[in-house]
């Protein structure tokens, strides 16, 4: 498989193949590699699976011997990325970003190799900025520029508010290209419009435009909307092995083959004979499933730990039975009267929800059980030792008094 053959696997878009032809071409007779940009809002600490759809396009780059450089948007997570959001994030301040990209750069080299990466924060140029700098840089680019993609003409449309922070973002992710001088930039479809800002931003300074590669976006577990964190359809990749496995196996069958095209190591031969195998029934589609589950706890853990997590999967249910690491909480006597507790403080107490909403929402969709009855009213539950809580499909807990 060539380089451009390597590269174009998966990939939605490129703006544009000729273009790029001509910089892998330039690269490779001036011996230089090529700047791969890819820039990152920790807006939250954790790596999902849809994100590691450009991870693994930035580490075939970095295989190919080009080198990564890593925005850390500390100054643009500040606003958040406007792009397919019908009101405005809330804001951030600075040191939540700051703690949130901690853990992020632990997770990312999960993916990516450590070597031939650059690793820079936009906020050490941002920061330096007086406000004649700020008109400078928002001069370059026009409202009507801006107001032309979807994302705020539909919110200008249907009249909801657009703060002139949020206009600001796609200006600060283009300066990032400048600053960076990225040959490339990685992005999801749902990132053309910033990086086509970025192209032209370039281009006004005077230098060779970068080449924007689009990846698709992953479809979340729900089988509807994009992978996000903030829709609860996400699957991170630093959870335990057997919550990616049980998630996994969660999701429809119409999404099962872009999970194995977008995010697992199989070569396209194998992802095409699973495929064949579906279709004339041969396979059948709980066990791809199966197989595409090993596969993907196995890459973020251990081939061992997919094991286990495979097996406890089959006993609780397959076979209805509760796990065997099943993880214990003690509960405070004082936290009970005459023996009784409020299940919706239970399961705060526990951490099985994070808040008395979240409580009383999974009570109402009858996802709680308590010692295998069903909880459907937020009551007092009589409380004993060794009490199994379950929560969902695959959250345990043995109660100790």
């Amino acid at each position: 498989m060539d380089e451009l053959e390597i590269i174009k696997r998966g990939v939605v878009s490129i703006t544009t193949e000729e273009l790029l032809i001509g910089k892998l071409k330039k690269s490779k007779s001036e011996k230089k590699p090529l700047r791969i940009k890819l820039g990152v809002d920790p807006t939250a600490p954790d790596i999902h699976l849809g994100f590691t759809v450009v991870l693994r396009k930035l580490r075939q780059f970095q295989e190919l011997g080009h080198r990564i450089v890593l925005i850390i948007g500390d100054y643009t997570a500040m606003i958040g990325d406007p792009s397919g959001r019908s009101a405005a994030r809330p804001q951030l301040t600075h040191e939540q970003v700051m703690e949130n990209s901690k853990k992020y750069q632990q997770q990312f080299f999960k993916i990516v190799g450590k070597e031939n990466v650059e690793i820079v924060y936009n906020g050490s140029w941002f920061s330096k900025m007086n406000f004649q700098d700020i008109i400078k840089l928002v001069s370059k680019v026009t409202i009507g520029r801006l107001l032309s993609h979807d994302y705020f003409a539909d919110r200008y449309k249907a009249g909801n508010p657009i703060s002139l922070h949020e206009l600001m973002y796609p200006v600060m992710q283009g300066y990032d290209s400048i600053m960076v001088q990225a040959d490339i930039e990685l992005g999801a479809t749902d990132q053309t419009f910033n990086v086509l800002i970025g192209r032209d931003m370039q281009k006004d300074a005077g230098m060779e435009p970068q080449i924007g590669i689009f990846m698709p976006v992953l479809i979340g577990m729900d089988g509807k909307q994009k992978m996000s964190k903030s829709l609860g359809n996400y699957i991170g990749i630093d959870e335990e092995p057997q919550e990616i496995f049980g998630k996994l196996m969660s999701i429809p069958d119409e999404i099962m083959i872009q999970y194995y095209e977008l995010i697992s190591d199989l070569s396209l031969t194998e992802i095409n004979e699973i495929k064949k195998q579906l279709k004339d029934g041969s396979f059948h589609p709980r066990d791809a499933k199966k197989k595409l589950a090993y596969e993907i706890t196995r890459m973020y853990s251990t081939s061992e730990k997919a094991k286990n997590a495979e097996e406890e999967f089959e006993r609780v249910f397959k076979d209805k039975q509760n796990p065997e690491d099943m993880q214990e909480i003690k509960i405070a006597s004082t936290e009970l009267k005459d023996g009784k507790i409020w299940i919706v403080k239970l399961l705060t107490l526990t951490g099985m929800a994070e808040s008395k909403g979240e409580a009383q929402r999974l009570i109402s969709q009858g996802a709680v059980t308590l010692n295998g009855e069903k909880i459907t009213t937020p009551s007092d539950c009589v409380l004993q030792d060794g009490a199994i809580l379950k929560v969902g499909k695959r959250k345990f807990a043995k109660l100790r008094l």
